[in-house]
């Protein structure tokens, strides 16, 4: 931990989009890009646009160019060798993919366990196994505290659980499930865990060893960067699926196997951009210039304090209103929660809150999110969903006053 105060100053320069009228507020949709990023992306488009593996030096320097920003991706989900790591269009596409390659190492009536709060993305590509014999079954959310409870999976666990789908961080309510503890669980029954890590990157360090995870997802347009995705899995487990790319691909050969078409090597190579700020960021708080991993972990510190204030200036507001109610922890507790904040108004619709906040050009945002399972299951579908204020680093106190402001005169 440090009790080093953000430099909101230097981080507001580093992404060009804050410049202009708009605040931005709608960030687990997607976040706003670093100018890192931008410099990167061009660059390789201007100076090494070519296929890769060719003989000639462009190509080299191309083919060198994807590969460092792979190798900076597996560091900065700490895993223990770059070839872990899939680089993809989307969360949604690599989870896919990865159920349709996995499920063939399953037998009919092997059993998979979803919950009902996950992206669907981490619901649906597994949901479709029941087509294939799988048993899918559904860890529900405690109604009562938001919260995914031990026990309840229990219930549901077998000898035929061969995986256990499950968020890091929900990305309606915005909870922080204890993703270590679960991967000890699920593990004790012989069974695999698969993560979706999207709403939980941009506000805390994902670390794949110490949480022993087997697969863990993330989308980096959500992440400040290019929209680009990765899918991160144990080597092990990666050589003994079969793979979904040309027939004479071979076996060994990850992570390609599980890369159809190859990843955009333009976005990846975008995805450095990353590294450039963590490490700016580290100097700019004045911390010792140590490696990309120690510098995003020091940044990651910094950054969950900032959002901590910024949660608790907004759900002390939202507490105070009688016909309010939060969908998730009440309280800003970064231990508990990231500021991605839900609610709904008694007696009005979710939408009619955010069309009157686009007036002030403040963007937040009202639906299911795919988390639509969730929606339909608290019964809030006939709302339109939930209000949704997604707030990460970037955003100030001052915004969150701005739009408090404007809410009083709605809500």
């Amino acid at each position: 931990m440090t009790n080093t105060e953000l430099n909101l100053e230097f981080v507001r320069k580093q992404f060009p989009a804050l410049s202009g009228e708009w605040t931005f507020m709608d960030n687990a949709g997607g976040s706003q890009i670093l100018q890192t990023v931008v410099n990167n992306v061009t660059e390789y488009m201007i100076h090494s646009n070519v296929q890769l593996g060719a003989s000639y030096k462009v190509s080299q320097i191309a083919t060198e160019r994807v590969l460092e920003a792979h190798k900076m991706t597996a560091e900065f989900i700490n895993a223990n060798d770059h070839s872990e790591v899939i680089i993809g269009s989307s969360t949604t596409m690599l989870i896919r993919i990865l159920a349709l390659c996995i499920s063939q190492t399953f037998k009919q009536g092997d059993e998979i366990v979803v919950t009902n709060c996950d992206h669907e993305a981490n619901i649906g590509a597994w949901a479709e196994l029941e087509k294939k014999g799988m048993v899918i079954k559904q860890w529900k959310i405690n109604q009562d505290t938001f919260r995914m409870e031990l026990d309840d999976l229990k219930k549901l666990m077998t000898e035929r659980t061969k995986l256990v789908a499950v968020t890091h961080t929900s990305n309606i309510l915005g909870t922080l499930n204890p993703i270590k503890e679960i991967t000890q669980f699920v593990h004790s029954y012989g069974s695999l865990i698969c993560v979706d890590g999207v709403a939980h990157a941009p506000h805390r360090l994902i670390d794949v060893q110490d949480t022993d995870v087997d697969f863990y997802a993330l989308s980096f347009y959500k992440v400040f960067g290019p929209h680009i995705a990765m899918l991160y899995g144990k080597k092990n487990l990666l050589l003994n699926m079969p793979g979904m790319s040309h027939y004479f691909i071979e076996p060994d050969n990850i992570p390609y196997k599980f890369q159809p078409g190859s990843p955009n090597y333009e976005l990846s190579y975008g995805l450095l951009g990353l590294r450039e700020y963590f490490n700016a960021f580290a100097k700019a708080h004045n911390y010792k210039d140590k490696s990309f991993r120690e510098n995003a972990a020091f940044a990651y510190n910094i950054i969950a304090a900032h959002e901590e204030l910024l949660a608790d200036r907004l759900l002390n507001y939202l507490n105070s209103k009688p016909n309010v109610k939060i969908i998730g922890e009440s309280k800003a507790d970064r231990s508990k929660r990231v500021p991605t904040i839900s609610f709904i108004v008694k007696d009005r619709t979710s939408d009619s809150i955010t069309l009157k906040v686009d007036e002030h050009k403040i963007g937040i945002r009202y639906g299911d999110f795919y988390a639509r399972r969730l929606i339909d299951d608290l019964s809030l579908s006939k709302q339109n969903g939930v209000v949704r204020v997604s707030l990460v680093h970037y955003n100030s106190l001052e915004e969150v006053d701005n739009l408090i402001n404007v809410f009083e005169q709605i809500l």
